[in-house]
């Protein structure tokens, strides 16, 4: 049932300004001067104006080097700024003094292709950075080796110091003042050797690494070296280091909340506990003065660990971010956005080797808003309409601090508040609504009315009160004023804005939030016409207009001789919405495929079948076919055959635990006990650049061998299991193996709801092969003439 509320419910807020006076620490100001990118205590300065980067993960050491700019583009169309990487030690030098930079480990030509791609890099050089590697990325012998390990002990510092070095050789010429490398992180999780972290930044100088930001995660209390290092934090709003039969944890609920509360204790605590790594409870859970509120670890999605396998789901990631820009973030950074695949077996975080879970040896797909196989998730573009908020409007809104209402939750279980915050310069803002959270529903909000206290008085806005459905995150303008038009207010989130063609205004785009009417009320004296206001009933009397917006509506609006053109998409064509950057400005284009912009600034993607792209043209105001040609003749796809070779045997409750937690099987037990197939793929489906394998599957473990050789794994969790054929080494006459091992109903295995109640309605062990298929992707790319670059 709805929560019961009065027709009205005024929602109240004070801006509160900033509490201390704008400064400038020595990072990146005095001391690593960079030509674009500097910090102060309230934001960052990109380009020499305030914004707010946006930063995504991806492993480069686990994608395969022919994919790097693919993703690299991709991740570009999809708002991120800055690629974050770890450099994992593990991957370059598994035995000492053999060290490989070489095809998909060459970071050098990985920093290059960014810059070419027109993004910005931080490296994550660790030396311990832990991905869910093994070791947390120390190669075996260092990890033998007899020293204290993450410490100042002159044995470990003196691996460190050669590491390091062959890192600076390899990144010679890529750092500096012009680089595009603006940010290294320092070890990782690590909280309370604040000296040890200065001394890793002393190695690292000496080597010749450097950039403008020197970074630390601060989640878990961690005590960082003061002004030495920009304290970074995350946010996962579920995760697989709880306990299998664990409850929704209150770490990972408080994300789903507005708050001025940065640190996540819950991250890293279960190896806090293993390692006893510091306690965690010493330091505040707040930022430093010195530096603005900064994000690396906001969920992406989620790994999958043997004993505990969340699936966060497209809305659950977009919650947790946008209630982190509401917070007050200077940085929004993922982990992870884009996937991969461990590039060898046994390079997984285990417990074999001394960690409480077992990570698959292959799989690190993370649920991520691009998936290890290319595909995009939906998070992909609910977080890529934040993004273009932030391309277009993070100047004005990095200056703006963040306001908590009058009346907030009363805790965790507070389903009938609704949760919203305040981003204001005192005279204009932006007001954020995230009313969803994951496990436990949410109901329609009723009534819901809003008074900001401005510095020019109070901003009471919509006119009628509106319902908030469960599933609204919105980002509502006040006293937005755009090329000498001011909008007021509206019920409609911020897209962005393109710039003026030769001949037409400006145009401000704006996306409706489904079942919430859209009003919108320009400053005194604004005309505003446009054939939405001629249809009856539609617009409301005075300044406001109330909008029906089932299809584009186009508004224009003047105020003396500034002309405004306003665009308002429907919620559905609004995930639809691309918003690509080139030389020649901001670009808007409309499809479900994915796609990015090439070397030559031309839009370039991959399809299912025919690509449908369109471009909204503001000089005619009108939704133009783009002009496409295709690498190869589109195909949906081939169902495969997959043959039976073995039933599975009856398989155990267990295969070992430790701390409590599940063991996944070894190789062989998997090999002696799961049900075997043989897989038939057709061969003119390898003539495409692009195809997939598309597994719809339920059990416990499956495995993809080519010709004898394990190649690929992943934990059942009930979502497909997407694998890029190419990359698993599937070529034409291959011998292509599946094996799935059943799923025992006293397994200690955590599911997500939808898995485990299939796994309820099976009385045995699970095991199905709901269907095989061979997806393939044309790659298309449009015909010269319309490059926006």
């Amino acid at each position: 049932m709805p929560n019961p509320s009065p027709a009205s419910n005024t929602l109240g807020a004070i801006h509160q300004a900033w509490d201390s006076p704008l400064t400038s620490p020595a990072m990146s100001n005095t001391l690593d001067r960079h030509e674009r990118f500097r910090v102060t205590n309230r934001y960052v300065e990109i380009g020499g104006k305030p914004g707010i980067p946006v930063s995504g993960e991806l492993h480069f050491s686990r994608v395969p080097r022919e994919r790097w700019e693919e993703r690299l583009r991709l991740m570009k169309a999809g708002g991120i700024t800055v690629v974050a990487s770890y450099i994992f030690w593990i991957h370059h030098e598994r035995t000492e003094g053999k060290v490989s930079f070489d095809g998909g480990l060459d970071v050098a030509a990985f920093v290059r292709l960014c810059a070419e791609a027109g993004l910005d890099v931080v490296l994550r050089v660790g030396p311990w950075c832990h991905g869910e590697v093994r070791n947390g990325g120390f190669p075996d012998w260092v990890q033998a080796a007899t020293v204290k390990h993450r410490t100042n002990d002159a044995g470990y510092l003196e691996l460190v110091e050669r590491w390091f070095g062959y890192l600076g050789q390899e990144l010679d010429g890529l750092m500096g003042p012009g680089s595009n490398v603006i940010g290294i992180q320092l070890e990782n999780e690590l909280y309370d050797q604040p000296g040890h972290i200065n001394e890793l930044k002393k190695l690292a100088r000496n080597a010749g690494l450097s950039a403008p930001v020197w970074t630390a995660t601060a989640w878990g209390g961690a005590e960082l070296p003061d002004g030495e290092v920009l304290p970074l934090f995350g946010g996962y709003g579920d995760g697989f280091w709880v306990d299998a039969d664990s409850p929704w944890d209150p770490t990972f609920r408080e994300h789903y909340f507005f708050s001025h509360v940065w640190d996540d204790p819950g991250i890293g605590a279960d190896l806090r506990e293993q390692f006893g790594n510091g306690s965690g409870t010493r330091a505040p859970r707040t930022p430093s003065a010195l530096f603005p509120p900064a994000t690396c670890e906001l969920a992406g999605g989620m790994a999958t660990a043997y004993q505990r396998r969340p699936w966060p789901r497209g809305l659950d990631v977009a919650a947790v971010a946008h209630n982190k820009i509401g917070n007050g973030s200077a940085w929004q950074g993922y982990y992870m956005f884009a996937g991969g695949m461990n590039p060898a077996d046994g390079l997984q975080e285990s417990q074999a080797t001394g960690y409480p879970n077992d990570l698959p040896r292959f799989d690190y797909d993370f649920h991520a808003p691009i998936g290890a196989s290319g595909r995009l998730a939906p998070s992909f573009a609910a977080l890529r309409k934040q993004h273009a908020f932030l391309a277009a409007f993070g100047d004005r809104l990095a200056e703006m601090p963040s306001t908590l209402p009058e009346v907030l939750p009363a805790g965790i279980d507070d389903t009938a508040t609704l949760r919203w915050a305040l981003r204001s310069d005192g005279s204009a803002g932006f007001l954020f609504i995230t009313w969803h959270q994951p496990h436990i529903p949410l109901d329609t909000y009723r009534g819901a009315q809003f008074e900001v206290m401005l510095d020019g008085g109070p901003v009471t806005f919509p006119e009628v009160p509106v319902d908030v459905p469960a599933g609204t995150i919105a980002h509502w303008p006040i006293n937005l004023e755009v090329r000498g038009v001011t909008l007021e207010w509206a019920t409609a989130s911020l897209l962005t804005v393109l710039e003026a063609a030769p001949g037409a205004a400006p145009t401000l785009v704006l996306a409706a939030e489904a079942g919430v009417p859209v009003e919108l009320r320009f400053a005194r004296g604004t005309e505003v016409g446009g054939p939405a206001l001629s249809a009856p009933g539609l617009s409301a009397p005075g300044r406001t207009q109330r909008l029906a917006v089932s299809e584009p509506v186009m508004l224009a609006a003047q105020s003396g001789d500034a002309v405004l053109d306003v665009l308002l998409l429907p919620a559905g064509l609004a995930d639809q919405a691309w918003i690509l950057s080139g030389r020649r400005g901001r670009d808007l284009v409309f499809s479900t495929d994915r796609l990015w912009l090439d070397r030559d600034g031309l839009l370039a993607g991959r399809s299912q079948g025919e690509p449908a792209v369109d471009r909204y043209d503001p000089r005619t105001r009108s939704f133009l076919p783009v002009d496409i040609r295709t690498a190869g003749t589109p195909q949906r796809g081939h169902s495969i055959e997959a043959r039976l070779v073995r039933p599975a045997r009856p398989v155990p409750a267990s295969y070992g635990e430790a701390a409590n937690r599940a063991a996944a099987p070894e190789p062989e037990v998997i090999d002696g006990l799961a049900q075997t197939y043989s897989l038939d793929l057709p061969a003119e489906a390898f003539a495409q650049a692009h195809a997939e394998l598309e597994i719809h599957w339920a059990g416990d473990v499956a495995r993809i061998l080519v010709d004898g050789v394990a190649v690929a794994d992943r934990f059942w969790d009930g979502s497909p299991w997407l694998l890029n054929a190419a990359d698993c080494g599937i070529i034409p006459g291959a011998d292509v193996v599946l094996q799935i091992l059943p799923l025992s109903p006293q397994a200690k295995v955590g599911l997500p709801a939808e898995g485990q109640q299939r796994r309820e309605t099976i009385p045995g062990d699970l095991l199905a092969l709901d269907a095989v298929r061979l997806t393939t992707w044309t790659g298309w790319q449009e015909k010269a003439g319309h490059s926006v670059a």
